[in-house]
């Protein structure tokens, strides 16, 4: 619990995810939609009614804390990676973690609300772009009729389009991992994981997702997996 101006903020769960770095999480939250994630609340919330009618939402809003972020003071401008960090805009008009308050907001798609488990209700969503223990400050329902803005614009973001790439990964490489692995795993890496600033086609990655060490290269707008291991430390 933190006093914040006379206010205090109490994590009320945290996210089980397959990011256990930050080097590949997705950049923004639905982006990748067959990623999963489990919510579970922490003990003094644990209560099934605090989740009655919940499920009846497609999609939730998460507040949460960017626990892994290190910083004395702030900015008031930082270097938003879209631009490759070349250019400076105020932190008020980015996502950046390194704010006033390190607090992250995220929609993601609700798949299920599991009332009575051993850890009381927990909350099953797609499309999180958190890491795995993220303190969740708060959940609140996506609300279409308000939270929808289709005629939206974004800023220094609109006209950059998607940093995709096409991901080779073998066969045989997939064939050793889990159902669910194989399927989120390719869309995970076909975000690009690399800083924006790295272009090096030699350079080999490594990136922890699912328990396994995952290694790549990316040239000519193509990603190619040239190895997956298991991580004995999860």
């Amino acid at each position: 619990m933190a006093a914040i101006d006379g206010l205090q903020t109490r994590v009320i769960a945290r996210i089980r995810t397959d990011f256990t770095t930050k080097f590949g999480v997705p950049r923004q939250s639905g982006l990748v939609p067959e990623t999963q994630a489990v919510i579970v609340f922490e003990p003094p919330f644990r209560d099934p009614e605090a989740v009655r009618g919940l499920a009846d939402f497609s999609h939730l809003w998460l507040l949460w804390h960017f626990d892994q972020v290190r910083q004395e003071g702030w900015s008031p401008t930082v270097r938003p990676p879209r631009l490759g960090g070349n250019a400076r805009m105020g932190v008020f008009a980015t996502r950046s973690p390194y704010r006033p308050n390190p607090i992250g907001l995220s929609s993601v798609r609700l798949l299920e609300v599991q009332e009575h488990t051993p850890e009381g209700p927990v909350i099953r969503v797609s499309g999180a772009d958190l890491m795995d223990g993220t303190p969740i400050l708060d959940i609140k329902p996506y609300l279409a009729y308000t939270d929808s803005h289709p005629e939206a614009t974004g800023g220094f973001v609109d006209g950059l389009g998607d940093r995709t790439v096409q991901v080779c990964c073998p066969d045989s490489l997939l064939a050793a991992l889990p159902e669910a692995v194989r399927v989120s795993l390719p869309a995970v890496l076909a975000q690009d994981p690399r800083p924006t600033y790295q272009k090096d086609p030699d350079r080999v990655y490594g990136m922890a997702y699912a328990g396994y060490e995952v290694k790549f290269t990316v040239a000519d707008g193509t990603l190619t997996v040239t190895e997956i291991t298991k991580n004995d430390e999860r």
